[in-house]
């Protein structure tokens, strides 16, 4: 076996002048690898390489692995994605993965981003206030999943209503409603760390209607299923396929 020449030019793309540790020391499994991830797995769908990296890095920082994000994520920046949507990545995940497990790989980004000269910080790209983040949330949250928002707060116990304005005011508020990334692409990466994360069924059923009310279809969502299939493995890959065709069916 060999690695095919489709796998090599599409990791050459990410990883130019690069030389595999792994190559010397375990080649049968890299040619394994890179065969399936850099070859077949990319030629399903049509998630052009920007929009593939992004994802992968949303997923790798809910799967916990800050080693392959740096790595990753010199590859993204390889590929054009920019130092503030990079940023705009990891804070998206604080709010999902918590900030606990971001922490480290918000030390990591700045290191590989200081590393490639980048000065920091980066520009703000926050558009509320204190007194709005809670109403520009909101619309957000509607634009994004419509009546059921306002289901959520009629149905909550009154004891629990402040946990619906957190979600309104935090994960929104000051989160979704940042520059440096569409809110197409925050719910795409907010799918991508559900599926990666795992047990969160129920929330990634949620946010495939909420893909799908921004315009992420069901092409969209199974070719990011499938993007990261190498990196999360075929249990929440298949967990992920059953909560998307359970909704489009």
């Amino acid at each position: 076996m060999s690695i095919s020449a489709t796998a090599q030019k599409n990791h050459d793309e990410l990883f130019p002048n690069y030389k595999s540790v792994l190559k010397e020391t375990d080649p049968e499994f890299i040619e394994l690898f890179d065969n399936f991830a850099f070859d077949e797995v990319i030629a399903h769908g049509a998630m052009e390489v920007k929009a593939r990296m992004k994802v992968i890095l949303a997923s790798l920082i809910a799967c916990q692995t800050v080693n392959e994000y740096k790595a990753m994520m010199g590859a993204a920046l390889n590929v054009g994605v920019t130092p503030v949507e990079v940023k705009e990545i990891v804070y998206q995940a604080v709010p999902y993965v918590g900030l606990a497990k971001v922490f480290d790989f918000l030390h990591a980004t700045n290191e590989v981003l200081k590393s490639r000269g980048v000065a920091l910080p980066l520009e703000d790209q926050s558009t509320t206030t204190p007194e709005t983040r809670r109403e520009k949330g909101l619309a957000v949250q509607k634009a994004a999943f419509g009546e059921r928002i306002d289901q959520m707060y009629k149905t909550s116990p009154p004891d629990q209503v402040y946990i619906q304005e957190f979600l309104s005011a935090n994960c929104f508020g000051d989160y979704y409603t940042r520059k440096g990334l569409d809110l197409k692409t925050r719910e795409l990466l907010t799918f991508a760390m559900l599926l990666s994360l795992g047990g969160c069924e129920p929330q990634l059923k949620g946010h495939i209607q909420g893909n799908v009310n921004v315009g992420n279809g069901k092409d969209v969502l199974l070719a990011a299923i499938t993007q990261l299939l190498p990196y999360v493995g075929y249990p929440r890959t298949l967990n992920a396929l059953k909560c998307l065709n359970d909704f489009f069916d």
